[in-house]
């Protein structure tokens, strides 16, 4: 990754970033070498859902979100664009979720790079934009 890349981060890599894992200091990393890091609203609402349901405080998360990336929302033509990715996708790659097309989405948008160790995102690490740390 260059110093002047930006990246797109997906929940995965937020979450593994909060466990202090090896993957997540690897997404640190990233975070640190990169000009620009961003977050799709949708993986926001994706880290906040997953850390409530496993029983953990969410209100750190949102702030060290907010405070390392821009989070960008989506507007109605990108969810129509998230949403044709996903059904296409889909077709290839049982597990995608929409969250994962936002994702897509929105670092086809800015020309980013998605920083994940996901394995639903692994095979599409050749033909996207995807950036593997796990």
């Amino acid at each position: 990754m260059t110093a002047t890349s930006r990246i797109v981060l997906d929940s995965w890599a937020w979450l593994e970033l909060f466990s202090g894992s090896e993957k997540g200091r690897k997404v640190d990393k990233a975070i640190a070498n990169a000009t620009e890091t961003y977050t799709s609203i949708v993986t926001l609402a994706e880290v906040v859902s997953t850390s409530a349901r496993r029983e953990r405080p969410t209100d750190d998360k949102t702030t060290v979100i907010r405070s390392q990336s821009k989070v960008v929302p989506a507007s109605s033509d990108d969810a129509i664009v998230a949403g044709l990715l996903h059904a296409e996708t889909k077709q290839r790659v049982p597990n995608f979720s929409l969250a994962d097309a936002f994702v897509l989405q929105l670092a086809r948008k800015l020309g980013a790079r998605v920083v994940t160790g996901d394995p639903d995102l692994r095979g599409l690490a050749k033909s996207e934009l995807v950036e593997l740390v796990g």
